[in-house]
């Protein structure tokens, strides 16, 4: 497995692992996941060196993310061996199973850590691929008991990704502009998942506002027009209380969950899990136990000092879904935020869009730009959308200067926020925070 160090790429693996394939791979650099995927017996190498490859594979696996130019990629081409992306060995998975997919430019995580959570705790046999560590299972996969299962996965739109799955019920929790690198623009983007809805075999579960063209829709949202509606009672300090109109009926739901887009995820998983026989009351319980996915809202320190949060947002609606959250949870304390740009392609696109939605922050500290897969783009840097921003407040940083800015300021309510390495910071941080 090439990139088997990637979250949605280490689920697979764990699979295959599980199912009695001997597996191994390459990454570029060791991390907690590769650490987990060695101790659990797979053999990983971090050198792009084809002498490292094993003497027998029966075929490979390897994701977009990591760059054609590979010697053990080009080795392997050569070859006879059958060589699939991610997503093609995934749909081959999903073809075995009664699949829900979830899918959407943003929630699509929160939202499938959430049906299987659903699913799992009601009884239901289930097998999931989640594209974050859930923390009710502390992993990325849950595997089932028997080979019946429903199988629910994150169905991702880079790449074109999800038109290999066979969904029977799917999701779409949002369509916002992104990945123009890959789509060109939004129009390509919209007709993406409409292919994607379009395989669907059963219900497909939109959210209201979205142009998905379908005649087995079921529309969520907070709308009169929609099939099932969410009315927010009240939300305090991550805990929001509310109430699902739908089937004639309303359901109350306590979520520990703070944010409208978390109650419309949960509205979406509550529809989903109703589609396969569960009672109503059973998933609103197992809502109410549901502990969230790391780095999404993830809530690391929160004493009567000091709040710290960290949030995977990279693209402009999720950075103000999760700050809006932040400061409606929060309204007292004075908010610093840590961003990391994802993607130069991302940063040059959303360039006016970032700058405004950053300026929510009271305080903003600006990292550079994570490349990802990418090379640099003339003029597109952290330092041209700081000057962006309108704040008083802002500042560079860089990594090496993080730990001492923050140790420094030591900060009220304290987000970190990004889809690259930013995460290497979390548990220092966390740790530093609690002496404080």
């Amino acid at each position: 497995m090439i990139g088997i160090g990637g979250i949605g790429m280490s689920a697979l693996a764990r699979y295959y692992h599980s199912h009695g394939y001997t597996v191994a791979g390459y990454d570029r650099t060791p991390s907690p996941l590769t650490r987990q995927l060695e101790d659990e017996g797979m053999a990983i190498h971090y050198e792009d060196n084809p002498s490292l490859l094993p003497d027998v594979i029966d075929f490979v696996v390897y994701t977009p993310a990591v760059p054609k130019t590979l010697k053990e990629f080009e080795t392997l081409k050569q070859s006879n061996i059958k060589i699939m992306k991610r997503s093609e060995a995934l749909g081959l998975v999903s073809e075995q199973h009664f699949t829900i997919a979830i899918a959407g430019t943003h929630g699509k995580t929160t939202t499938t850590a959430m049906v299987a959570h659903i699913l799992h705790t009601c009884g239901k046999d289930t097998t999931a691929f989640i594209g974050g560590i859930a923390n009710n299972f502390d992993s990325n996969l849950l595997l089932s008991k028997g080979n019946d299962s429903i199988m629910v996965v994150e169905a991702d739109e880079f790449d074109r990704s999800f038109l290999h799955l066979h969904p029977n019920i799917s999701i779409i929790n949002s369509i916002d502009a992104d990945h123009l690198d890959i789509y060109g623009d939004r129009q390509h983007l919209v007709q993406s998942f409409n292919d994607f809805a379009a395989l669907t075999e059963d219900i497909v579960i939109v959210k209201e506002g979205l142009t998905v063209d379908t005649d087995r829709g079921l529309r969520f949202g907070f709308g009169e027009g929609c099939d099932y509606r969410a009315e927010v009672i009240k939300s305090e300090k991550g805990v929001t209380d509310f109430v699902i109109v739908g089937e004639g009926r309303k359901t109350e739901v306590r979520l520990p969950m703070a944010g409208n887009h978390n109650v419309l995820n949960a509205t979406a998983a509550f529809i989903a899990a109703r589609q396969v026989g569960i009672e109503a009351e059973a998933i609103a319980e197992a809502l109410s136990t549901f502990k969230g996915v790391k780095r999404r809202f993830d809530i690391r320190v929160n004493n009567e000092r000091h709040c710290y949060i960290d949030d995977y947002a990279h693209h402009p609606e999720e950075i103000r879904s999760c700050l809006t959250a932040v400061k409606g949870s929060f309204p007292e304390k004075r908010l610093t935020l840590v961003f990391q740009p994802h993607l130069f392609s991302r940063t040059r696109d959303f360039m006016d869009e970032f700058a405004s939605v950053l300026a929510l922050a009271d305080r903003l500290i600006l990292l550079d730009i994570y490349p990802a897969r990418e090379l640099p783009i003339e003029g597109i840097t952290s330092e041209a959308l700081l000057n962006k921003v309108q704040m008083n407040d802002k500042c560079l940083c860089t990594k090496a200067e993080l730990i001492h800015l923050i140790d420094s300021e030591k900060p009220e309510l304290l987000v970190t926020m990004g889809a690259g390495d930013i995460d290497r910071f979390v548990e220092p941080l966390e740790n530093m925070i609690k002496t404080w």
